[in-house]
């Protein structure tokens, strides 16, 4: 009966794994499609969000499997519990990314108003945060998980740094107005990817601890 669970838990491992993948590659490639004004990548950026959505219900079908047929306890259920939270976290990143691939398109064909750095960045700073974050699960990596959580903080400094750019070029000219507002809007889904991110390595603590955000829930 546990090597069969423990077989389960690999193709639940394997597929999280695939699925931060997904996000990895959606969040990449909305960048790029901003970055290079690129709207054939946008639009298959948005596309590709049904991947995603299959995967995280994949995914779903398979924590319940394991519930209701494993009944799992103790830390074996702490870990599949959190798995069903991290997917929601997975898919809410990957709805992101096909809003940051909207604005892409809408701003196409417009030369922008600064050259994009620190948007990069965050898209870069988010990557990271979202593989790091699963390789913590798989492993049950406390400190890793920990690593995430405190690394958002670099994401949110960034954010900053595009706010107040964007203010100060609405405050030279302000027909600058309009695009700066995308622009932030832009900064802000990517702020939102790092704070998803921060979730899920919050739910790795949980399924090694079983305290999450300090309070203790089994």
């Amino acid at each position: 009966m546990r090597s069969k669970f423990d077989e389960q838990l690999t193709t639940l491992y394997n597929s999280l794994i695939e699925m931060g993948g997904f996000v990895e590659q959606a969040i990449a490639d909305a960048n790029k499609a901003l970055v290079n004004q690129d709207i054939a990548l946008a639009k298959k950026t948005i596309a590709f969000d049904d991947e995603i959505d299959r995967k995280e219900k994949e995914i779903e079908i398979l924590c319940l499997r394991l519930i209701l047929l494993q009944h799992p306890v103790a830390s074996d259920l702490r870990l599949v519990s959190a798995g069903l939270k991290i997917i929601t976290d997975l898919e809410r990143i990957g709805d992101h990314a096909s809003d940051l691939s909207a604005i892409a398109i809408s701003l196409a064909g417009k030369p922008y108003i600064k050259e994009l750095v620190h948007i990069p960045q965050m898209a870069t700073a988010t990557m990271k945060m979202v593989t790091e974050s699963i390789d913590a699960f798989v492993k049950k990596d406390l400190e890793l998980a920990g690593q995430v959580i405190a690394y958002d903080d670099v994401v949110d400094n960034l954010f900053n740094e595009v706010k107040n750019d964007l203010i100060g070029l609405i405050k030279e000219n302000s027909d600058n107005g309009d695009q700066a507002m995308d622009l932030l809007m832009v900064a802000k889904y990517f702020e939102r990817i790092g704070d998803h991110a921060t979730n899920v390595a919050e739910w790795v603590v949980f399924s090694l601890t079983g305290t999450h955000k300090d309070s203790k829930i089994m």
